[in-house]
């Protein structure tokens, strides 16, 4: 990533568990000349394979002059020359030193394909200049970085937090990063406290789905580990729900500031979020960073009064703002003119009486029951509230009398049981936090939700499985 911004030349971080066809389409969109790939990765004790699903889907793509091939088992399959080269072959004839190219602050850097709403893959661009900017300020100043700091960012590189928190941000300001290959439960749930224990991280960042991931096998392994370097933590990805908040704060030490942080993809940096000087509220990402307007407005674009939910909207342009969608301009439109004026999100949001910021889920995740609009994010939040509850997504199904009834899909904490009084008293509890509007109708128990890379719940491919219909592009979950 560093040597093509360096050299001008735009890369695309492609997840490596994508199938070939969702590969080739990418490669395609942007018309790539070059694949950078390893033979095999590693992942929970398996090799997976990762160059046959490049040839596969090379098939199909004209424009590719070279294949680039990291070796990392030697027993790997030759290269078929002069189109494949290995990597360490590659590099040996060059220069250790290479001169930066002049380039306009407006050059596109990369293209980065998020999934979109409809399922149809969108490829958000971003440019040198403001992107730098971005990136450099928001982890100077969110992470309070210090030239002593270890900082350990758990994202994958493919995802827009690895670009932008892992590579360009931190490396801006020279900090000393960590990171790691792997999940965080293997080989067992003391990995990444192991991690920040051997190498004195002082900054780790990670997102809510982790948090509840290690949750669920309890408060022992952290409490193995010596934790006391750290010093700021930091939450990307979804909302927080409250208990995961205070979990997280718990097991750190119990006075570490949590940054919960939200931004996009497209908005390429941090928009919303604390500093660490800043009074916390779990579950709230505060308020704008920054230079940012940040509002919560209706559909007209009228600033709502406190309290009320609406639709998260920034109201002036920032540096680090995507610039287009690739090849699709009419698709980067729409989120300047769905509201008026205005950058439209398309996540759900209330501020409290102090201007601080809850983000409920997204605009399409909204459940409306008998009239009441409610986020996903708050049932799911008084779902994990219940002491054997380790993970909840929920969907909205269509209901004759009260619109849409609520379905939930529960991870339980390990050595629960699934049984009637367990759904009930779960059911009690969502009762009790919310009120009879926000109590599922149904509840099923599962081992896995589906997940993007990045940790995001698709509750999209949920409801479309549930309703008998087509999920769309699924390329992006994990499993």
């Amino acid at each position: 990533m560093l040597a093509c911004a360096r050299i001008g030349v735009i890369h695309s971080v492609v997840y490596s568990g994508f199938s070939a066809p969702a590969l080739a389409s990418r490669i395609n969109d942007a018309e790539a000349k070059l694949v950078i790939t390893a033979d095999v990765g590693f992942d929970r004790g398996k090799v997976i394979p990762l160059k046959p699903v490049v040839d596969e889907a090379l098939k199909t793509c004209p424009t590719i002059g070279h294949v680039v091939v990291v070796r990392r088992q030697t027993e790997s399959a030759p290269l078929a020359a002069p189109k494949e080269i290995g990597w360490k072959e590659w590099i040996e004839q060059e220069q250790p030193v290479c001169e930066a190219a002049q380039l306009d602050a407006e050059a596109p850097l990369y293209i980065l394909y998020t999934s979109g709403t409809t399922g149809r893959p969108k490829g958000v661009v971003h440019v040198h200049g403001g992107y730098m900017v971005g990136t450099y300020t928001t982890t100077k100043y969110v992470f309070d970085l210090k030239d002593d700091d270890v900082y350990f960012c758990v994202a994958d590189p493919g995802w827009v937090t690895g670009h932008s928190y892992i590579v360009y941000g931190p490396l801006l300001n020279g900090a000393t990063i960590l990171t790691a290959e792997g999940k965080p439960d293997y080989p067992n749930p003391g990995r990444w406290w192991d991690l920040i224990a051997r190498y004195g991280v002082s900054i780790f960042y990670t997102t809510p789905t982790a948090i509840r991931l290690l949750m669920r096998y309890g408060e022992d392994w952290p409490k193995k580990f010596d934790l006391s370097t750290l010093r700021i933590l930091g939450s990307v990805g979804e909302p927080i729900n409250p208990e995961a908040w205070e979990w997280y704060h718990r097991v750190t030490g119990g006075d570490k500031p949590i940054m919960d942080t939200w931004w996009q993809t497209e908005t390429g940096a941090i928009l919303i979020t604390p500093l660490p000087t800043v009074p916390l509220k779990p579950g709230s990402a505060t308020r704008p960073f920054l230079g940012i307007e940040a509002d919560v407005v209706d559909r007209e674009g009228n600033s709502l009064p406190t309290n009320a939910g609406g639709f998260a909207v920034i109201k002036k342009p920032w540096p680090s703002m995507m610039r287009t969608i690739y090849k699709d301009p009419e698709r980067y439109k729409t989120y300047w003119n769905t509201i008026p004026n205005c950058y439209t999100a398309g996540d759900v949001c209330h501020k409290d009486a102090d201007g601080y910021m809850w983000f409920m889920g997204r605009a399409d995740d909204v459940i409306k029951v008998a009239g009441n609009r409610l986020g996903t994010a708050e049932v799911e939040s008084a779902l994990v509230s219940h002491p054997a509850v380790a993970e909840a997504a929920v969907i909205g199904k269509p209901h004759k009398t009260v619109g849409e009834s609520i379905k939930a899909f529960i991870i339980l904490k390990q050595g629960e049981q699934e049984s009637p009084a367990l759904i009930k008293s779960i059911k009690d509890q969502v009762l009790k936090e919310l009120g009879k509007i926000g109590v599922p109708s149904e509840i099923d128990i599962v081992s896995s939700l589906p997940k993007t890379r990045s940790g995001k719940i698709m509750r999209r491919v949920l409801k479309a499985k549930e309703l008998g219909q087509d999920p769309g592009d699924i390329s992006t979950i994990e499993e």
